[in-house]
């Protein structure tokens, strides 16, 4: 069985985890970890209120999952750990209703056409009425699954630990194929990409630094692309995992992988547009004219979108191991290990408004809507910031 680690403080503080396993505590030396970047004073640019908070059951914690809420048909879809699935109104935060599972989950939750899938740590797959949240059908995959299962108009695409794809019908959970062509290393970052649909094909990322696109009808293999090549004297050294959610947008797919490139590649041929050298553990952010990426040093960069060329970098956040990009308007959202939200001008990567959600860290990619953005840290506390764009 393959071994994953958590980024805790950087490579100096990494630990081991098992690929089934929870995170049993640091292995290093506390005075080994990298210190985040002290903050500096703000004077906000952007005004940020929070608008409600919520505790969404059992978080994270020090497991290294990242299980990201999902906005849907004016929802907020939520899943803990500890098994409690919830349907929030996204507007107030009142809890249309809560389902507790009975399961560890890891993945999750992916939601569309009335469907809502999470998946487990011992390798379950739970679909509920998204409506209502009662059971639809169960399914198991061989490993665990660390990635939110994807949904379209007929399957649910569910990736697990093992680097397998599996898909399964949306109507009754009955599998329909699995491919495990996906090469897992020894060693890999403790996380997974979802798969992404996109027309006829799913978009597939590696523990071994490779998007793979793959047949929707039966799974095989249309192409593949490296983003990173496993070179160095140790295990730790080679780590090349795209870990990151893929953006894809018309016919371009945005990833970055860690000790790896940020890529534009395009999504019928896997051929690559442009590439930048930029090792990252998170996915990648895009706006209209530039793609926002995170560093293995959390030093946030700002590429042109055309040809990877370098707008700006902001280094005032480095070291605070921070969440994957969004984008919100002008602003470029990230969360940090100490629990503050960060507000980042995409126009010259300046910070202009900052809130703290939790003395936790936050992992999750923050999710956005207009003028909402909805954060959970690793404690289960969920909160809804509205900005003044």
């Amino acid at each position: 069985m393959k071994k994953s680690v958590y980024l805790l403080g950087g490579l100096a503080a990494l630990a081991l985890l098992g690929g089934c396993g929870w995170f049993k505590g640091n292995s290093t030396k506390r005075e080994n970890i990298i210190q985040p970047k002290a903050l500096v004073e703000l004077v906000p640019t952007l005004v940020v209120k929070e608008a409600w908070s919520h505790g969404i059951g059992k978080g994270a914690g020090r497991s290294g999952i990242r299980v990201t809420p999902v906005l849907h048909d004016g929802k907020l879809y939520t899943a803990g750990v500890d098994g409690e699935v919830k349907a929030i109104d996204a507007a107030s935060g009142k809890v249309f209703w809560s389902r507790d599972v009975k399961l560890k989950l890891a993945g999750g939750p992916g939601v569309g056409n009335g469907v809502l899938v999470v998946g487990g740590m011992d390798g379950d797959v739970l679909a509920l009425d998204a409506g209502n949240g009662t059971e639809r059908w169960r399914a198991r995959v061989s490993a665990e699954v660390v990635s939110a299962p994807a949904v379209d108009a007929e399957l649910v695409y569910v990736r697990s630990n093992d680097g397998r794809v599996f898909a399964f019908d949306l109507n009754d959970g009955k599998q329909r194929w699995v491919n495990d062509r996906a090469t897992v290393p020894l060693l890999s970052l403790r996380g997974n990409a979802s798969p992404h649909p996109a027309g006829d094909l799913v978009i597939n990322a590696t523990d071994a630094g490779k998007v793979m696109a793959l047949r929707a009808s039966d799974g095989a293999s249309a192409w593949e692309q490296s983003l990173a090549t496993a070179e160095g004297r140790t295990e730790v050294e080679r780590l090349s995992d795209v870990d990151g959610d893929l953006v894809v947008d018309g016919d371009v797919i945005y990833a970055a992988a860690y000790h790896g490139q940020v890529v534009a590649l395009s999504l019928s041929s896997g051929r690559q547009v442009w590439n930048r050298a930029l090792s990252s553990y998170t996915n990648v952010g895009v706006s209209a004219s530039q793609v926002y990426a995170v560093d293995d040093q959390s030093q946030v960069w700002a590429l042109d979108r055309t040809s990877g060329a370098s707008m700006w970098k902001q280094d005032a956040l480095q070291y605070r191991w921070l969440s994957g990009p969004a984008v919100q308007g002008d602003y470029v959202v990230v969360g940090d290990v100490e629990g503050y939200v960060h507000w980042l001008a995409i126009a010259d990567g300046k910070e202009a408004a900052r809130e703290r959600l939790s003395k936790n860290a936050i992992r999750a990619t923050p999710v956005v809507s207009g003028d909402t953005v909805y954060v959970v840290d690793v404690e289960g506390k969920l909160a809804a910031y509205r900005a003044q764009l």
